[in-house]
């Protein structure tokens, strides 16, 4: 096709080579790892001069202010569920698995604080995400195991209370 295109007779005639589009190879075996990378940071963290406008970041309530409520909540919350078995004892079923639930998302609020202070979105890209993602995938799956220890077993307080006189 190429030899086509600059062949002495193809431009005699007049036709202009650069109509004949080559189609793009689209599929391409060679992995990209550009997205994997570090992104390079300002010195400072200072972008632009001090006459350009400041950036707004994009508004998210959960990651935002929100999100430390959402843990000072759940973490007062336990507090009374952690009590319970101590004075009512362990046969509440519905305490008990408001308390395992209630401490899967204490611990998955603060590993989320973890990812968003120590894998930022801005310097870490891609990772942060990823990060993100895993931790819901472990939330969810401890979800299920949560689920697996009610039903099945005589639950959280249950579990604790044979691991302590083992």
């Amino acid at each position: 096709m190429l030899s086509l295109i600059r062949s002495p007779s193809v431009i005699r005639a007049g036709i202009n080579p650069g109509c004949f589009v080559l189609p793009a190879r689209s599929i391409s075996f060679k992995p990209d790892f550009s997205k994997y990378k570090k992104i390079p940071q300002p010195p400072g963290n200072i972008v632009g001069t001090v006459n350009d406008a400041a950036k707004i970041p994009l508004v998210s309530y959960y990651d935002g202010g929100y999100h430390w409520t959402y843990e000072r909540l759940i973490t007062v919350g336990l507090v009374p569920l952690a009590m319970s078995p101590l004075i009512g004892g362990v046969d509440y079923p519905m305490i008990d698995s408001i308390f395992a639930i209630g401490l899967l998302f204490h611990c998955h609020a603060g590993f989320k604080s973890c990812i968003i202070d120590y894998i930022p979105e801005r310097v870490w890209g891609v990772w942060h995400r990823i990060a993100c993602r895993i931790l819901t995938f472990g939330t969810f799956t401890a979800m299920y195991g949560i689920y697996n220890l009610e039903t099945e077993n005589e639950g959280l307080f249950d579990l604790v209370k044979s691991i302590w006189n083992a």
